[in-house]
């Protein structure tokens, strides 16, 4: 048994019962071994909660990262739209990462705001609308994981319009990069 074997059995088992059941008790039955011995991987439950909200978000953080020649508001969008799928590809995806510090992502994370920064978003308004985008990524996909299974409680109430997730989040998501162009082209036209 090694790190990385315990973090996918983790990841295995949130996706089984959900996060408010994962327990390095459960973890260790399901591994084989006692539980003291998850300890010698992670110290606490929180250290293997952090390193499984980064094992979960490997597809998005392997994304490849903009090219100069991007056009950087087709990229934010994509960039977008890729957090969410990976969020969405695990059992309370949205709960794991919320709250997580993205260690092991700070150079891409530069690399992503110095293609804005060089495609003319002024930094302040690139680091404010990717903390926005990211936020927003975060809740919309928490509210629709937490409305699995809830669906029962809605159908039969016809004057409660059913809702699209992905079209509403395109929606949003339209709204935020709408503001970060006129931001944009405010901060241009005040700069010439």
């Amino acid at each position: 048994m090694n790190r990385a074997t315990v973090v996918t059995e983790a990841l295995n088992l949130l996706d089984e019962v959900g996060l408010e059941s994962v327990s390095t008790r459960r973890l260790a039955q399901r591994l084989g071994v006692e539980q003291p011995s998850l300890y010698y991987h992670f110290r606490t439950k929180k250290d293997l909660l952090a390193a499984m909200a980064q094992a979960a978000m490997a597809p998005h953080a392997d994304a490849p990262l903009p090219a100069p020649e991007d056009d950087w508001r087709e990229w934010f969008l994509e960039n977008t739209r890729s957090f969410r799928r990976t969020l969405l590809l695990r059992r309370d995806g949205a709960r794991l990462h919320a709250g997580s510090a993205p260690t092991g992502d700070l150079d891409r994370i530069r690399r992503k705001m110095a293609f804005l920064v060089t495609s003319g978003v002024p930094e302040r308004e690139a680091q404010m609308a990717m903390l926005a985008a990211g936020r927003y990524t975060v809740g919309s996909v928490l509210e629709e994981q937490a409305e699995t299974g809830a669906g029962d409680a809605m159908e039969g109430l016809t004057d409660v319009p059913q809702l699209d997730h992905e079209s509403a989040f395109e929606a949003g998501l339209a709204l935020i990069l709408e503001g970060l162009v006129q931001r944009t082209e405010a901060a241009g036209s005040r700069a010439s």
